[in-house]
Order: C-alpha cells, then sequence, then structure tokens
C-alpha cells in the first residue's frame, strides 16, 4: 500500500491521508479543512492534490470540520463514493456541514464585495448549504466495535477515542499479496476520564500507527481543577467585577461540556444568580444530537440523568437561535454569561460578542480549546494589546482567562499513556500527524522513551510505500 499525507501533517488542521491499496482502491482518512490561515486556508482548501473522482471511499474518524469540512467540496467535484463512519458522527456531520456551507455563500457574499471594489471577478464559495444536504446521501453509519466489510480485501472498525461524539479509532485490515495488513489511524484522541463521554478504549493491535499529536508537549490540569477554575472565574466577573463573561467555545463538544460543568454548579446550589445564554444554532442542535445519544455517555452522567433528565438544561440556562436574540444579548448591562461559537474565534456570533465587550475591564474572556497560532483565538490568548475584528481596532482591556482541560485533546502523557495498548514492538511503522512540527518532535522523543520506535513526522504530500 502507498501512504500520502495531505493533510494535517507538521499542522493541526486539514486531516487527509490517501491509502492507495495494491488492489487499486484508493481510501482517503479523513476529509477535512484546514483552517485559521486567513486567506491561504481558502487556497488550501482549493487546491486538491489528487481527483476527487479517484476516491473510493471516505473512512471518517469523528465529525470536527477540519476532519470532515471538505466532504461536500469533494462530492461536488466528482466524488462518488461511501462515507463510512460511526453513527453518531454521521448525525453531528448532518448539521454541521450544513453550518459550513452556509458559512462559505455568507464569507464568499462580502469576499466578492472586496473583490469587485478592486474590480476583480467573483469567485464561488468551496461549497453552499444544498451540496452539504446532497453529501450526506453517501453516508454509511457503522456501530462501535463492528467490523464493517468494504470489500473482499478491506474492513473497518471503529474504537472509541473519547474526543467527541461518536469519535473513534479506524482500524483497517487489508488483505495484500504478503498477508493482512493492519493500519490504525487516531483521528483525535480524547482524556482518559471525561465530563460527558465513555473514555478511549483500546484499540486492536496494529502494524501501522498514524496518532495525533496537537498537545504532545503539554500537561492538563485535572477536571476538578478547572471546574473549579470555571466558578471562580464566574465569580469573579459576574459577582465581583459584575460584568460580562464571553466564553468562545465549539458547537460540537466544548459548549456542551461547559454547559454540563454549569449544570454541575447549579445542581449544587454553588452557580451565581446570572443568566446564561448558548448563542449558537449549530450549538443547539448538536445539544440535541447529543440528547439523542445517551449510550455514549459515561457511567456517572447515566447516573446523573436518574435525578436530572436533562444534564443540558437548567432554570438560568437560554438557548438562543435567532438573530434578533443574538443581538440583544450586546444591550445587556449586567452580568451575564454568554457561551457562542466559534472556538478559535475566527467567525461566528462570538466575534460580534467579543468586539462589544473586549474593550470593558469589567468583563472577561474564558479560552477554552486549542487555537490556532494564526488565530483571533490565539492572539487574544497571547496577551496582544489589540486585535482587529471584522477590520475594526479594539483595545484589549478585559480580563483574559484560559482553562486548557476543556480541550477535547489528550496531553502529551494521556495520548501515550492511551497508545499502551499497543505493543511498540510489533508496529513496524508510527506516523505522527496533526500537530506544530517543533510540538511533534518533542512528543517523538517521549514516545521513544516509552519504548516505541521506527516514528516519522511525514510533511505535507509526503508518500510512503508499506
Amino acid at each position: 500500500m502507498k501512504l500520502t499525507f495531505y493533510g494535517a501533517a507538521r499542522e493541526v488542521t486539514g486531516s487527509k491521508i490517501l491509502i492507495e491499496t495494491e488492489h487499486g482502491k484508493n481510501l482517503l482518512l479523513d476529509c477535512g479543512q484546514f483552517q485559521g490561515k486567513g486567506l491561504e486556508t481558502e487556497e488550501m482548501n482549493r487546491a486538491l492534490a489528487f481527483t476527487p473522482a479517484s476516491v473510493d471511499h471516505i473512512i471518517l474518524s469523528h465529525a470536527h470540520i477540519d476532519h470532515s469540512g471538505l466532504i461536500p467540496f469533494l462530492s461536488r467535484n466528482g466524488f462518488t463514493g461511501s462515507v463510512i463512519c460511526t453513527t453518531a458522527t454521521r448525525d453531528l456531520c448532518a448539521i454541521m456541514l450544513a453550518d459550513s456551507g452556509k458559512i462559505q455563500e455568507h464569507d464568499t457574499i462580502t469576499f466578492n464585495k472586496k473583490r469587485a471594489r478592486k474590480g476583480l471577478p467573483p469567485v464561488e464559495p468551496l461549497y453552499t448549504q444544498a451540496d452539504a444536504v446532497a453529501a450526506m446521501k453517501l453516508f454509511i453509519s457503522v456501530a462501535y466495535d463492528r467490523k464493517f466489510r468494504i470489500d473482499e480485501f478491506t474492513t473497518v472498525k471503529f474504537t472509541n477515542t473519547g474526543h467527541m461524539l461518536g469519535s473513534g479509532v479506524v482500524t483497517l485490515e487489508l488483505k495484500e499479496k504478503d498477508g493482512i495488513k493492519r493500519l490504525a489511524f487516531t483521528g483525535d484522541i480524547g482524556r482518559p476520564v471525561n465530563r460527558i463521554l465513555k473514555s478511549p478504549e483500546p484499540f486492536p493491535q496494529a502494524d501501522i500507527l498514524i496518532a495525533e499529536s496537537t498537545y504532545g508537549d503539554r500537561l492538563h490540569p485535572s477536571m476538578a481543577e478547572s471546574d473549579e477554575e470555571l466558578f471562580r472565574v464566574v465569580h469573579h466577573t459576574c459577582v465581583e467585577k459584575r460584568g460580562k463573561l464571553i466564553i468562545p467555545a465549539f458547537s460540537v463538544g466544548r459548549t456542551q461540556e461547559i454547559v454540563f460543568s454549569l449544570n454541575n454548579l447549579y445542581n449544587s446550589g454553588r452557580l451565581p444568580k446570572v443568566d446564561i445564554y448558548v448563542d449558537s444554532p449549530l450549538s443547539v442542535n448538536a445539544t440535541n444530537i447529543f440528547r439523542m445519544h445517551p449510550d455514549c455517555f459515561n457511567e456517572n452522567v447515566r447516573e446523573l440523568m436518574l435525578s436530572d433528565p436533562d444534564p443540558f438544561g437548567f432554570n438560568t440556562l437560554y438557548y438562543n437561535t435567532s438573530v434578533e436574540g443574538s443581538k440583544s444579548l450586546n444591550e445587556i448591562k449586567g452580568p451575564v454569561i454568554i457561551i457562542s461559537s466559534s472556538g478559535m474565534m475566527e467567525a461566528g456570533r462570538v466575534k460580534h460578542h467579543l468586539a462589544n465587550s473586549i474593550s470593558n475591564p469589567a468583563n472577561t474572556v474564558l479560552v477554552v480549546g486549542y487555537c490556532a497560532p494564526a488565530t483571533l483565538g490565539a492572539r487574544i490568548a497571547r496577551g496582544e494589546a489589540e486585535v482587529s475584528i471584522h477590520g475594526t481596532k479594539y483595545p484589549v482591556r478585559a480580563d483574559i482567562e484560559k482553562i486548557e482541560s476543556y480541550s477535547g485533546h489528550g496531553d502529551y502523557h494521556e495520548m501515550a499513556e492511551y497508545l499502551s495498548c499497543q505493543d511498540p514492538g510489533k508496529l513496524k511503522k508510527v506516523f505522527l500527524v496533526h500537530g506544530e512540527y517543533e510540538t511533534q518532535v518533542r512528543y517523538s522523543t517521549y514516545l521513544e522513551s516509552k519504548g516505541f520506535g521506527n516514528i516519522e513526522i511525514p510533511a505535507q504530500g509526503m508518500s510512503y510505500t508499506i
């Protein structure tokens, strides 16, 4: 077989790995968008180095847009094969890809206005909402831990990684002339204990391992510590300063975790009397899909649901989907908590809330997840004194807080501990993806200290014959 790394190679986003089998089938592991590089991102997403029609199947590890977000683009440009994933991943993609298509359409309108002023011809969006809906016809959902036969030479199985609802290690068994080869692709690895989801589960022994490395040089605090930090930030902002707490959060996963932690504070009587708004149509829809999959919840959540049937709702929590409702939040003068997407602060309603709040020292912006280095979120998290939002510069006078343990990614110790289900002596090759290069080098050294060898950090476009 031949492996070519077309994305998430020495960077975090754009997950795409093409497997060309000796039997003439082309399998694409993930089909994600590059994110967080401004105008360069648009060019990278359009410049595919392979022909969509040549791909027979997409094997999707989970629904995040940097893993799934180019599926409608491929479908629009000739891909007619199947997209194989878990049931929850399929359900989430149904809303996330449509939302992504809507964003593409909106952003293209704005971009074309700028092009028109320069006398340049208009461009089309990567894909539309209608393209995303059409692409969903290609999806085939498979339950966890069930071996699915793609053809007479290939089977796939998904094992829960605890990263997000529906996420799974992809284990492929490929029959070749010299025997069966087992390839495992971790996608993104969650933390060993998740507030909502089941813990990551061991996956079958592989010959070839492709592993993520996003936090390959960092350690996270414990969840108990971070929940106390959340309480401290809420109390300081909303009680002591009487200000607004803005929490930029990814609509799927992070938002539900924050809401779940606030729900626990509410149930224990510790949550201050303050209104909380989840301001994102996608977050609202995603939360409803979470409610549809209690089979993915851990034992603690299922036990909680015996006394609290809805761990994503309480009396002072409001879900908003309307534009008018979103705008009205900017008129609130007293203390309030606003949870809004996107997590990297590059798009969505959160940019309006930041523009309205970031220059007031009574307010706080709480960063709860990974932000690619070039994004607005990263600039705010780094403590820059001034940031540009929608073309206007704003001085940063609000408090900036960070709680990293709300990340859905394990740290380097947690990821390596998860990989201990593999016998390093039986691995012929280990590839590290989904990480900044310097981070991957440090993580590679740590894995070597744990007995792993033959580690490669592929660059964009590199191919390997195995």
